[in-house]
C-alpha cells in the first residue's frame, strides 16, 4: 500500500527509543520502510546515555544480530569483555552447576556490555539511516488503531498515521494500556542494588556468579579480571540503606557478604537502585499494532536474558514484517502480526515461567525449601548434557527460530558423549 492510496503519513511508529525500539528501527529501515521514533526523553539522552549500572549479558545470537543490524560496530573497542564460565550456587552447599563455554569447544559463553554504551551505539546506527525520523522529547497524547492505520498524537499536536504501531515503552507501557491489552505483573518486592568493584588482589577469572541464599541474590558479573558488576537483590529497606552508605561502608558491606572471595574491594562507579517486576503482555499483537522488548515480556534478571529476549522479539517482529510486505504490501496484515504473536509467546513464555520458578525456588527461605534446592542443584550439576545444553543455547549464532531439522541435529548434540 502507497501512501497516496492510504490515509499513513508514514510507514511505522515506533513508541520509545531504548535499546529494542532503536533496533527495531534499524531492522525496519532496510526493508525501504519509513519509521518515525517517538521518545518523551530529549535528544541529549539519547545520544549520551548515562552510565546506569546495568552491564548486559549478550548471547552469540544477540551479539550476531547488533552486527547485522550496523549496531556492533558502533560499541567502543573495549566495550565487551568475555563472559566464560557461569556458576550457580546456594548458600555453603558445595555442589554446584557450572557452565562453561569450553564444554561446547568456544572459548567464552557470550560477552558483558555495558547498558549505556549499547543504547549510545545504537542511537548512532540509527542516524545513519534515512529512513528513520526521530521525534526526541516528545511525549505521547493518545493512540489509537484501526483496520485502515494506526494514530499517533503527540503532546505538541502533531499527529503520525502508520500502517504499523509498536510499542517499545518499558515494562510499564503506556501505549500497551492506550491499546487496551492487558499484562500480568509480578512485584517480587525486591530490589536490585548494583555498582562495579574493583579488586585488586584477587581475579574473578571471568566467571560469573548467581548465587542464593540467606533472603539475598549475589551476583558478580566479570567485567576486566579485577573489576566486576556485582549486584545484590535485596528486600527494598535494606537496598536502601546499602545504597546510602559511604563508599567505603559499602565495599566493606560487599565484601562481607561475598564472604571474602574476591578479597578486599573498592567501589569503581555510582550505584544504581531497581525494582524488581517481571510482565507478560496477555498478547503481542492488536490490529496494527505490536508490541515488543519489555513492553512485550520484562524478564526478572535472574537469568540475564531479559535484553536476549528483547532482541529475539524484534528479529522475529522484523521477519513477520517482511513477509507481510512480500505478501501483502502491507506491513501489518493481521496474519503476520498473529505469526508473529505465536511466534514469540511461543520463544517466550517457558524462559519467562522457567526464570519465575527459579526466584520462587531460590529465594523462599523457609528451611522445608532448602533440601529441595539442594537436590535441583545436584541434579543439575549432574547432567552434562543439561550442561551443554544450556551451553549450546547461549552460544547459538543461528536465527531466533531456527527450522525442525536444526532443532533436532541441536538436541542430538547435547545427548552425545563428550571425551574430557
Amino acid at each position: 500500500m502507497t501512501a497516496s492510496a492510504s490515509p499513513w503519513t508514514t510507514d511505522v511508529v515506533v513508541i520509545g527509543a531504548g535499546p529494542a525500539g532503536l533496533a527495531l528501527a534499524c531492522a525496519l529501515a532496510p526493508l525501504g520502510l519509513r519509521v518515525e521514533l517517538v521518545e518523551r526523553q530529549p535528544e541529549a539522552a539519547l545520544a549520551e546515555p548515562a552510565f546506569d549500572g546495568r552491564e548486559i549479558a549478550l548471547t552469540h545470537g544477540s551479539m550476531r544480530l547488533l552486527r547485522e543490524l550496523g549496531i556492533w560496530a558502533h560499541l567502543p573497542e573495549d566495550a565487551a569483555w568475555p563472559l566464560r564460565v557461569a556458576r550457580v550456587m546456594e548458600r555453603d552447599v558445595s555442589r554446584e552447576l557450572r557452565v562453561d563455554g569450553l564444554d561446547s569447544g568456544h572459548d567464552r559463553l557470550g560477552c558483558l556490555v555495558a547498558n549505556h554504551l549499547i543504547r549510545a551505539a545504537a542511537w548512532r546506527a540509527v542516524q545513519a539511516l534515512p529512513e528513520v525520523r526521530v521525534h526526541a522529547g516528545a511525549p505521547v497524547a493518545s493512540v489509537r488503531t484501526d483496520e485502515r492505520a494506526a494514530e499517533v498524537v503527540l503532546a505538541d499536536g502533531r499527529v503520525l498515521r502508520a500502517g504499523l504501531l509498536v510499542a517499545a515503552d518499558s515494562r510499564f507501557s503506556q501505549t500497551r494500556q492506550a491499546l487496551g491489552i492487558e499484562a500480568d505483573l509480578h512485584d517480587f518486592g525486591r530490589h536490585m542494588l548494583v555498582c562495579r568493584m574493583r579488586h585488586d588482589e584477587v581475579s574473578n577469572e571471568g566467571e560469573a556468579w548467581q548465587w542464593f541464599g540467606d533472603a539475598q541474590t549475589r551476583a558478580v558479573l566479570p567485567l576486566d579480571a579485577h573489576t566486576s558488576s556485582v549486584v545484590l537483590t535485596l528486600a527494598g529497606h535494606e537496598a536502601a540503606r546499602l545504597e546510602a552508605l559511604d563508599d567505603e561502608a559499602y565495599a566493606r558491606e560487599v565484601e562481607r557478604r561475598l564472604e571474602g572471595r574476591l578479597g578486599p574491594m573498592r567501589t569503581a562507579s555510582s550505584r544504581h537502585r531497581y525494582p524488581l517486576v517481571a510482565v507478560f503482555a496477555r498478547r503481542f499483537a492488536t490490529t496494527r499494532a505490536a508490541l515488543v522488548g519489555d513492553a512485550a515480556v520484562g524478564m526478572h534478571p535472574v537469568t540475564a536474558h531479559g535484553f536476549n529476549l528483547g532482541l529475539a522479539g524484534v528479529e522475529r517482529l522484523a521477519e513477520a514484517v517482511r513477509l507481510s510486505l512480500q505478501r501483502h504490501a502491507d506491513p501489518a496484515h493481521p496474519q503476520a502480526l498473529a505469526r508473529y504473536d505465536r511466534r514469540h509467546r511461543r520463544g517466550s513464555l517457558p524462559l519467562f515461567l522457567a526464570t519465575r520458578a527459579v526466584v520462587e525456588l531460590y529465594t523462599d527461605d523457609r528451611a522445608a525449601m532448602r533440601p529441595v534446592r539442594w537436590l535441583a542443584l545436584r541434579a543439575s550439576a549432574g547432567l552434562p548434557p543439561f550442561r551443554r545444553a544450556l551451553a549450546s543455547g547461549l552460544m547459538d549464532e543461528g536465527p531466533v527460530d531456527p527450522p525442525l531439522h536444526a532443532r533436532l541435529r541441536t538436541a542430538l548434540d547435547w545427548l552425545r558423549p563428550r571425551a574430557h
